[in-house]
This record gives structure tokens, C-alpha cells and sequence, in this order.
């Protein structure tokens, strides 16, 4: 669970929250609504690394478009008639 701050508590106690960002995400509010999210940069790597990528059609190799093209849904995770209703 992360910790909640007010963005004027944070400025007066800095290095108190960049310590416990180390440890849990710290939440910064302004006027009493979240506004960022202090992370420790070990965090703030692995989340980078879980970023989806966009790539045109052309950047594909063969390998890639073989695998879209035989990709299937899961048969519990197909559209039935009456889910669209």
C-alpha cells in the first residue's frame, strides 16, 4: 500500500518520503486529490520495461506476422451472440 502526502508536507520532509518510496510508492496530493506518485527508479526501470511497444506493420519480420496470423482466443475469452446484447 502506498503512502499519501500532501505536495506542501513533501516539500518540508523530502528526503523522509524519497526514503520510503525506496521501499512502497508514495502518493503526492494537491488539494486533497492524487497528483503523482513518487517510485524508487529500480520500480520506476521494471515498469518501463512492462510498456507496450507499437510497431508499423513494416517493422515486422516474417517470424511476427506467422505468429499474429496463427494466434487464436481462448474459447473462454470469445464474444458470444448474447454477450453483445
Amino acid at each position: 500500500m502506498s503512502d499519501k502526502v500532501s505536495a506542501r508536507e513533501l516539500q518540508k520532509n523530502f528526503g523522509r518520503y524519497q526514503d520510503r518510496a525506496l521501499v512502497a510508492p508514495v502518493t503526492v496530493t494537491k488539494y486533497g486529490r492524487p497528483s503523482v506518485v513518487i517510485v524508487s527508479a529500480v520500480e520506476y526501470e521494471r515498469l518501463k520495461k512492462l510498456d507496450r511497444q507499437a510497431l508499423a506493420v513494416s517493422e515486422l519480420g516474417e517470424g511476427d506476422i506467422a505468429a499474429i496470423k496463427a494466434a487464436r482466443i481462448p474459447a473462454k475469452h470469445r464474444y458470444r451472440s448474447s454477450d453483445l446484447r
